[in-house]
């Protein structure tokens, strides 16, 4: 005769399918084994059995030939061969009241605990639940019957990298000529806005004043302002007789200068907004008192300390970019897929200002560097007539590409690394110290060093970080660096808004 220790054990087998037993760590025995074979064949029986929100047994459910009855409300059926059905009749018995009341059969225990669930939707329910889905959006013929076009997804959508002109950002664009006492330098400016202050925008190293192109009309459209960038000595489409010679000291008067020759006496309030290289040059313009009525100054991602700690490996970055790009196009593909200018709409206008095109065509021996530059889009292999690849031909057809007049880089950086130091040794001093009010936007609150820690702290310039942007800022978020330097200005009553524009103070 089983002990109680076996009876609890096997009556658990029987309630929970085996769960006890197996989380005990025991292993089954024979007994235990048979009942938990007879608990599943048990389960089984009953979930076939379980109707639809017609009332019939569920059909495609069953074993072939076989119907089984339909679950009785509250009751449990009989299955054929017991007690209220007759075996292998092959339909329906109806239940006794005794039958349909009891749990006494384990089929009867099985189906008072599962829940009465549809497994089949009528025709009336599917009209309800697609009554509360969205409506289907119309087709290529415009009915909304008919599926919308397939879109193709994956390596093989083209995305455009066409280039785009200046002038759909910029109202105006103007070549100032600086007179000195060796000769004529040219400068390279575009110019929005015709009242309020003035924002004279300056670009990192290596870029351009189309940097600021989407940012430019970002800003306009929020704060009434007038808007001039610059295009820095060496840098895009300036002019000048030694674009050898970037020191802060020189671009600083460059920018005092073009001020000068712009306005003359009659200087608007003007609010200095750098990036990088710009962000520097702008804090050196104004702590040598270089522009009159200075109003403001704004620096963009740019950090003594961070900027010093990685001018160790700028010449490695710059090792690694490509030296030629075979069109425009492919340029302006690299910007956005190696993360340079994460906005391809900025990349368009901007990488115009980056790149020029080569004096001569590239010889046979460097077709292979000008190709090689390029991340290209994966695309799938279309066959062609001869059943040949349409990408195999591409790349036979040097000849053609050879032919075509590359683009390489305006201004090759590697060459002004002994003006690195100048620009950034010092630079968290000479912001804090500028008595005019200050903004700092940053990429990453980590870039802050100890010195502009300390002066945060103390209150002496407002900071704002913008994440999930890369080193250009203003060129990945347009629209948040507009809206930070829009609500500065508007706090300190610089500006006013316009086109109904709300700005949110931030709290510090």
């Amino acid at each position: 005769m089983p002990s109680n220790g076996r009876r609890r054990r096997r009556a658990a087998c029987w309630e929970n399918g085996g769960r006890a037993a197996a989380s005990s760590g025991r292993r089954f025995n024979y007994h235990s084994q048979k009942a938990l074979r007879g608990n599943i064949e048990i389960w089984i029986g009953a979930f076939r059995q379980l109707p639809d929100v017609r009332g019939r047994a569920c059909p495609d459910r069953s074993p072939a030939g076989t119907a089984f009855p339909v679950l009785p409300r509250g009751g449990s059926p009989s299955l054929p061969g017991e007690r209220g059905g007759a075996a292998g009749s092959g339909g329906p018995a109806a239940p006794s009241g005794k039958a349909g009341a009891g749990s006494s059969t384990p089929l009867g225990r099985c189906a008072a605990r599962w829940p009465r669930v549809p497994l089949a939707m009528s025709a009336l329910e599917k009209q309800l639940q697609l009554g509360r889905l969205p409506p289907r959006p119309p087709g290529p013929a415009g009915g909304s019957g008919q599926a919308p076009p397939k879109m193709r997804m994956g390596p093989g959508r083209k995305r455009d990298f066409s280039p785009v002109s200046w002038s759909q950002y910029f109202e105006s664009m103007e070549d100032v000529v600086v007179e000195t006492d060796s000769g004529q330098d040219t400068f390279r400016v575009y110019k929005s806005g015709s009242e309020g202050p003035l924002l004279l925008l300056l670009h990192g190293g290596g870029h351009s004043a189309l940097s600021w192109a989407v940012f430019t009309a970002a800003i306009v459209s929020r704060i009434q302002c007038r808007i001039v960038a610059l295009d820095l000595r060496g840098h895009g489409e300036t002019k000048v007789r030694n674009p050898e010679d970037l020191s802060a000291e020189t671009m600083s008067k460059d920018v005092g200068n073009v001020v000068e020759v712009m306005y003359g006496d009659l200087c608007p309030p003007i609010m200095l907004i750098g990036h990088s290289m710009g962000g520097a040059i702008a804090v050196h313009t104004a702590a040598s008192n270089l522009v009159p009525s200075l109003l403001g100054l704004c620096m963009i991602d740019v950090v003594e300390g961070t900027a010093m700690d990685a001018l160790n490996s700028m010449q490695n970055f710059l090792r690694s970019r490509p030296k030629t790009f075979k069109s425009l196009e492919n340029a302006i593909e690299w910007s956005v897929k190696s993360g340079q200018i994460r906005n391809p709409e900025s990349a368009r206008v901007s990488m115009l200002g980056q790149v020029k095109q080569c004096e001569e065509a590239p010889s046979p021996g460097d077709a292979k560097a000008v190709v090689e530059g390029i991340i290209e889009e994966e695309e799938e292999e279309e066959e062609g007539e001869n059943g040949e690849s349409l990408n195999n031909k591409k790349k036979n057809d040097n000849v053609e590409i050879k032919k075509e007049p590359a683009y390489t880089w305006r201004i090759e950086l590697s060459k002004t690394e002994r003006y690195w130091d100048g620009w950034f040794r010092g630079l968290s001093n000479l912001f804090l110290n500028c008595p005019v009010p200050k903004l700092l936007l940053l990429a990453g609150v980590d870039r802050l060093d100890k010195d502009l820690t300390i002066g945060q702290m103390q209150g002496k310039f407002q900071i704002q970080v913008l994440p999930q942007c890369g080193h250009a800022v203003h060129e990945d978020a347009p629209d948040k660096v507009a809206e930070a330097v829009a609500t500065f200005l508007i706090r300190h009553r610089f500006a006013e808004p316009v086109g109904g524009f709300q700005c949110v103070f931030p709290a510090c």
